[in-house]
């Protein structure tokens, strides 16, 4: 297992992973249509921004984003591992992966919005040191598709 930037030659099975695990697993009922980055990965996260995929030899097994969003701000996004793969560090190398971009890059603020269903998820980036806050404490304005997401933030 490892963790690339190749996005182009995954895509199809970048869209797949992220689209089954938002609406078969957690119900939420997002298409792709309302996901513009998705098609898009290099126009949206290219620019100062990063889109790390995990993969098992030739199958993406995870994803994990982060969008360079206002001066030294960024946005913590598409972040999901294939269920059969969760609990086995592959969360943790998408994370670890996105956070050194994130200081190697200098910024000093993270966002990220996550279903209010996605217990563990609260978990993993509560232990990874984000703090939850209201959604009127965001530090720039932010659009998210799920309106009952949490929002959390983190200090680099």
């Amino acid at each position: 297992m490892e963790i690339v930037t190749d996005q182009e030659k995954f895509k199809n099975q970048i869209i797949d992973l992220i689209l089954h695990i938002q609406n078969d697993e957690a119900n939420l009922h997002l298409s792709l249509e309302e996901q513009p980055d998705l098609p898009n990965i290099p126009s949206y996260y290219g620019d100062g921004g990063a889109f790390f995929v995990a993969v098992d030899g030739e199958a993406v097994i995870g994803t994990a984003a982060l969008m360079n969003y206002h001066h030294g701000n960024g946005v913590f996004k598409k972040f999901f591992v294939k269920k059969e793969y969760r609990r086995k560090g592959i969360g943790t190398m998408l994370y670890t992966a996105l956070l050194a971009f994130a200081k190697q890059e200098h910024y000093h603020t993270v966002i990220l919005d996550t279903p209010s269903v996605a217990k563990a998820s609260h978990r993993f980036y509560e232990k990874a040191g984000f703090q939850k806050i209201d959604k009127n404490a965001l530090p720039f304005p932010y659009q998210y598709p799920d309106r009952q997401s949490v929002i959390y933030l983190l200090h680099l």
